[in-house]
């Protein structure tokens, strides 16, 4: 009797398995990857990385993965992205300009796995990267200061499927 249990249990357990990972293949072939390619585990929450930022100091470097919504992308060529933390933004680059990312995801949730660290990005940058979003003239000229920002440097993007 004990032999027969512990079969169908090992046939049920098989079956949960079996959908388990259906249902990964699924969630991988509707989702989009970027870069290197990563999955969801170990992910940090939009609340957990602000917390993260908030410990950095210039020149600290952490290696995480996280989630969070897109506020915009690089008009020109996709060639960084502006995350949502909160009461400021990371501005997320991409390892070696390996890749780009699409420029019509602003309001999604991505995942990104790489580097956070807070960098000083000077005047011409914050104009080239303000001139990439398509702000206008005016607003590209206020900026006469360097900045403290929150970066990330990607090696990987996942945008999930939609649900």
């Amino acid at each position: 009797m004990l032999a027969i249990a512990l079969f169908v249990g090992s046939c049920n357990d098989s079956k949960k398995n079996e959908t388990a990972s259906a249902e990964k293949t699924v969630q991988e072939a509707t989702s989009q990857y970027f870069g290197n390619k990563i999955d969801d585990i170990g992910t940090l929450s939009s609340m957990e990385i602000q917390e993260t930022y908030k410990s950095l100091k210039p020149g600290d470097t952490v290696a995480v993965k996280f989630k969070s919504e897109v506020n915009s992308v690089c008009q020109s060529k996709g060639c960084w992205m502006r995350m949502d933390m909160g009461e400021e933004e990371a501005m997320v680059k991409f390892k070696d300009y390996g890749f780009f990312m699409p420029k019509d995801i602003a309001g999604r949730e991505v995942i990104v796995d790489g580097f956070a660290f807070i960098e000083e990005v000077s005047v011409e940058d914050q104009r080239h990267f303000a001139e990439d979003a398509g702000k206008p003239l005016d607003e590209i000229a206020a900026i006469t200061e360097p900045k403290r920002t929150l970066s990330f440097t990607s090696s990987g993007v996942l945008i999930p499927e939609i649900q």
